[in-house]
């Protein structure tokens, strides 16, 4: 799996802030959008457990900070449940201009609610996962019985959800009391996945019953038995993640991974836009790409990251393999590369050689009781690593074109 930063505005101009994961052998089939719980943000265990478990099965999904949470701008007091519905869609238009639309929504507590009220106006989106959601938006209230009359009476209260402080403003409450579920979920013409603790404290399962008799066909219940509200055991949040790509595939277009062959050793493939290219070797399968700067979508490693790779990788091994033939202990060894040319710049003049300078800068780190001899032999030794003897001798590449 891989990780992008990535920022976006809200309708107010806030910049909120996300993560973007992507699967670490292919390009997403699906994006999915995230929705995290009221008091939670984009970067809760339970929410990056989920979104690891979908990469996993080749989704995309980006989660995000709601206004006012975490690392995004504005302020949380002045935010409502309308506000978060907002969010959702912006971070849909985002996923839209840079990367596809998102077919499946997911949201947690009262973001199962918002992905629920945003999914009705999104096209794009094929199905929807709801974990510990209410089945009223308005649910929220009873966790402040004790601070009405002053939110009421005063207009705000500092409130205590979760062991955190909230300052939650009236136009808070009367936002949330005007949205109700049960107006939208029988017109909800998406499949519904209702994913629900019996043991929720928090949010009793009966809410997960109002939800599933309020909506229509398909829908589906999965039971997350022994779970609590937040999820706090790792395995609960990885189970759910797992049941929801799984189920989600029934509903959504999942175009089918093409196994790569070839009669030689390394095949690469790449369609007609951008750069991410598949790659198989002998049995294993995986992708090339370039970095955003230079037009590509960085899900994968450069043509000189796999050769920087090599060189990497060749050296440990050599230098571990004559290490064990000597009888010399060394726990590990750690070989750092750095190449000093953009590969971008480098392509731009393929024709002229002599704008080629090569210079791989190696750093090896040796953890074992060896002398200085011994450690001078070893640099000695990684110059003689059959990647680094083809990176300094004369090569050739006889090349064939084949039209289909």
């Amino acid at each position: 799996m891989s990780s992008q930063n990535v920022t976006f505005k809200n309708k107010n101009g806030h910049l909120l802030k996300g993560k973007l994961e992507l699967p670490s052998d292919q390009e997403p089939h699906n994006y999915a959008l995230f929705a995290h719980c009221f008091t939670c943000n984009k970067n809760y265990f339970a929410v990056k457990n989920i979104c690891n478990a979908l990469t996993q099965q080749g989704y995309g999904v980006l989660r995000f900070d709601f206004t006012g949470l975490g690392e995004s701008e504005g302020d949380f007091e002045d935010s409502n449940f309308s506000g978060n519905v907002d969010d959702l869609l912006q971070a849909v238009e985002f996923l839209r201009l840079k990367y596809k639309e998102p077919s499946l929504l997911i949201g947690h507590s009262l973001g199962g609610a918002a992905v629920l009220f945003a999914a009705k106006e999104l096209s794009s989106v094929k199905a929807v996962a709801t974990i510990a959601a209410p089945s009223k938006a308005n649910h929220l209230v009873h966790l402040l019985k004790d601070d009405l009359k002053e939110i009421n009476d005063e207009g705000s209260a500092e409130v205590n959800i979760g062991g955190r402080p909230f300052k939650i403003k009236k136009q808070f409450l009367e936002d949330i009391e005007d949205k109700q579920l049960k107006t939208i979920l029988p017109d909800l013409d998406k499949p519904l996945l209702i994913l629900h603790s019996p043991q929720d404290a928090i949010v009793e399962i009966k809410n997960a019953e109002e939800i599933y008799l309020a909506a229509r066909h398909p829908k589906s219940f999965i039971s997350l038995d022994g779970a609590d509200h937040l999820l706090t055991n790792t395995r609960d949040s990885i189970y759910a993640g797992s049941m929801i790509g799984n189920w989600a595939s029934r509903y959504i277009e999942i175009s089918e991974k093409i196994e790569l062959t070839t009669n030689f050793e390394v095949v690469a493939k790449l369609g007609a836009e951008g750069f991410t290219t598949q790659m198989q070797a002998g049995n294993h399968g995986f992708i090339a790409d370039e970095p955003v700067k230079v037009g590509g979508k960085n899900l994968g490693p450069s043509p000189y990251d796999y050769i920087s790779a090599g060189l990497a990788a060749c050296t440990s091994m050599t230098i571990q393999m004559y290490a064990r033939r000597k009888n010399w202990i060394i726990d590990s060894v750690e070989t750092h590369i750095n190449y000093a040319k953009d590969y971008s710049t480098d392509c731009e003049n393929c024709e002229d050689t002599s704008a080629k300078i090569d210079t791989f800068s190696r750093e090896i780190i040796i953890k074992g009781d060896l002398d200085k001899a011994q450690l001078d032999k070893i640099i000695l030794i990684a110059d003689k690593c059959p990647v680094h003897k083809t990176l300094t001798t004369p090569t050739q590449v006889i090349t064939t074109v084949i039209k289909e």
